[in-house]
């Protein structure tokens, strides 16, 4: 059985939340570049067997890539023709790694202007002017990852139930979470928004489709949390009782399933699994097969 690491959110808050900032720079370059796709699908990052990866990204001279490499705690920049730069993974402040990044990009020929300003989060400083958030623990940073790994490899076995609509299992960087959504294909009412710092146009193309959807982020329990929850949410949702110590939080309208109860597990994989399904099956008979 593949031991789940553990890492305490108090431990790294302060790597979590510079990290969080790096991160919405790497993806706000990815959206810079990459044709759009429904709901945002076409700005996240991906889990890989370094760290995290925007994947390949086209531009006008062929396709670049961004990759946080979680083993020698670079951030790499490579092109197709070739070339490559590396920054380093190390504590120094938002301001100066978003100066980095976009200089790495001009010297690769990638030239790249974005929104320089972080979403869903408060307040939002602008990443040149950001000299606060410099900490980075590079132990911690690794084992975030390696948390994300295993999130991915059971959100991915769940994922292969659903013949539907589905999308990726992908980093959403604005609110730091690994997520895998289904969709039943209707239509569903606007989004209210309320997200900070993120115009609610973004809200309602993210929910444009009635969907039920599940995820990690590293926050809601001692070592982050598993998340589920549906849009709109369907009559009698919050009092679906899911296994274990899974509850529905009425303030984030979602289930939450601490990350600490997957890990001490017997059996870390099937719990979570359960969670998972559970949450669908609760979200309507359109998430099964």
């Amino acid at each position: 059985m593949v031991e789940w690491p553990r890492l305490r959110v108090a431990d790294w808050a302060g790597t979590r939340d510079t990290l969080h900032l790096w991160t919405q720079i790497v993806g706000k370059v990815r959206m810079a570049h990459a044709p759009a796709a429904n709901h945002w699908w076409h700005v996240t990052l991906y889990p890989s067997a370094r760290g995290l990866t925007t994947s390949a990204v086209p531009h006008a001279g062929g396709v670049f890539e961004l990759e946080f490499d979680f083993l020698e705690q670079v951030l790499h920049a490579r092109t197709s023709d070739g070339g490559a730069r590396r920054i380093a993974l190390e504590p120094k402040t938002v301001a100066d790694f978003y100066a980095e990044v976009i200089e790495a990009l001009a010297a690769l020929g990638v030239p790249t202007s974005i929104h320089a300003v972080p979403n869903e989060v408060d307040p939002a400083v602008p990443f040149a002017e950001d000299d606060v958030h410099k900490s980075y623990d590079g132990d911690a940073a690794r084992l975030f990852w390696r948390q994300l790994l295993q999130a991915d490899r059971v959100m991915s076995r769940v994922r292969s139930d659903f013949y539907g609509k589905a999308s990726p299992v992908h980093f959403f960087w604005g609110s730091m979470d690994l997520a895998y959504t289904r969709f039943s294909g209707r239509v569903a009412p606007p989004h209210p928004g309320g997200a900070p710092n993120c115009p609610p146009s973004v809200m309602r193309e993210a929910y444009s489709r009635e969907l039920a959807s599940c995820g990690f982020w590293p926050g809601g329990g001692e070592e982050g949390a598993f998340y589920a929850y549906a849009y709109p949410e369907p009559p009698g949702y919050a009092e679906r009782e899911l296994p274990g110590v899974a509850r529905y939080d009425r303030g984030m309208r979602e289930f939450i399933l601490p990350y600490e109860a997957v890990a001490a597990a017997d059996d870390p994989d099937e719990t979570l699994a359960a969670f998972l399904r559970s949450a669908f099956a609760a979200a309507g008979d359109w998430t099964a097969r």
